[in-house]
């Protein structure tokens, strides 16, 4: 039966305490043990729950004093940009009072800046006014030189310039000449003479009209005066006046001489008289006294002319000289015009320029004053 017992032990595990058969001594001090059990389990789970009750305390006043840490952070955090936003706006101020003192700088030099812009063009504009009228009194200077050259070069012994000697006129023409002479008696004498034996002619006066297309073309130029004969001012005298005034026997000469009286290159002096020293002049002299070089007739030659620097020389008639003076005389008033130095009314210059082609009309027609 032992042995059975000890089989069926080991088949089922026993559960819970071992029921001893027999009592024992030690049977009576098991109940107290089970007591003091449970004692220990209640004093352990009260320890636990006042541990837990102890934290739960702790952690409230951690938060509550973590809460209070914050607000003072926050109220000192909201000082600081109250402060930071007090600075910001002193500095905005600062910033915008700086903008607008260089705003206002900024205006002043511009102004002054441009005042004295103003001032310089203004004195620019009058030293180059003062400019130009000095350039045109040199100009004019230099042609009553040049007139007076060719005055004194056309006064020979052998045929003196009535001009420059008055005494040598007629009384005729010595009562109706203008200037001035340089002998005063001798000039009184011969007027007061003539004067007594010499009746007035009568005065002829001729009507004028301005045409309106002539006009309105020479309106258009002198807006903007050029010597280029594009335009319908200078293209019209070139076809009515110039061209045909300049069209000579000699076609290449002739156009050699168009290009020198444009170009204002054209020289005309009067022949050498024989009494005078003779000029070596190394220069070929085409033509001669006799012949002109530029209608090729047997004519009497008193002027030759230089085209250029060219050195060649060529004999021409009176006619010849009439008409080439007549052209020059056109272009120096309108390069006149367009230098700025005739001062007077539009309609002024435009009678003048009409007189200036009626000359060159007469000229190419034959008609030339005595004294060529």
């Amino acid at each position: 039966s032992q042995a059975n017992f000890e089989e069926d032990s080991q088949k089922q595990p026993a559960v819970g305490h071992w029921k001893p058969l027999m009592p024992s001594k030690g049977s009576k001090e098991e109940p107290e043990t089970g007591c003091q059990d449970a004692g220990g389990v209640d004093e352990t789970q009260s320890t636990e729950q006042l541990n837990v009750s102890r934290l739960r305390s702790s952690s409230v006043e951690i938060r509550e004093k973590g809460s209070e840490f914050l607000k003072e952070e926050l109220h000192k955090a909201q000082k600081e940009l109250k402060l930071k936003d007090k600075e910001c706006e002193r500095l905005s101020k600062v910033r915008e009072q700086l903008e607008q003192e260089l705003e206002e700088l900024t205006a002043s030099l511009f102004e002054e800046a441009h005042k004295m812009v103003r001032e310089a063009n203004t004195k620019q504009a009058a030293s180059e006014k003062q400019l130009r009228e000095a350039r045109g009194k040199i100009d004019m200077l230099q042609a009553e030189v040049t007139a007076l050259k060719t005055l004194v070069i056309t006064s020979t012994p052998s045929s003196p310039n009535r001009e420059l000697h008055p005494q040598l006129q007629s009384p005729s023409k010595a009562v109706f000449r203008k200037g001035h002479g340089r002998n005063k008696s001798t000039s009184s004498a011969v007027v007061s003479a003539a004067s007594q034996n010499v009746t007035p002619e009568p005065v002829s006066h001729e009507c004028k009209e301005v045409d309106s297309i002539l006009f309105a073309e020479f309106q258009a130029w002198k807006e903007s005066p050029t010597l280029d004969k594009s335009c319908s001012f200078l293209d019209r005298i070139y076809r009515e006046d110039v061209g045909p005034c300049l069209d000579f026997t000699k076609q290449e000469l002739s156009e050699l001489v168009r290009v020198a009286v444009e170009q204002n290159t054209l020289t005309i002096e009067p022949v050498a008289s024989q009494t005078l020293p003779v000029v070596k002049v190394s220069a070929e002299e085409c033509g001669g006294p006799k012949k002109c070089a530029l209608s090729g007739l047997p004519r009497t030659c008193k002027h030759r002319i230089m085209l250029g620097d060219s050195g060649n020389y060529y004999y021409i008639s009176p006619s010849c000289r009439a008409r080439i003076t007549a052209v020059c005389n056109f272009f120096t008033y309108i390069r006149y015009i367009q230098q700025g130095l005739v001062r007077q009314d539009v309609e002024l210059m435009y009678w003048e320029v009409m007189r200036l082609r009626r000359e060159m009309s007469l000229a190419k027609l034959g008609f030339y004053p005595s004294d060529m």
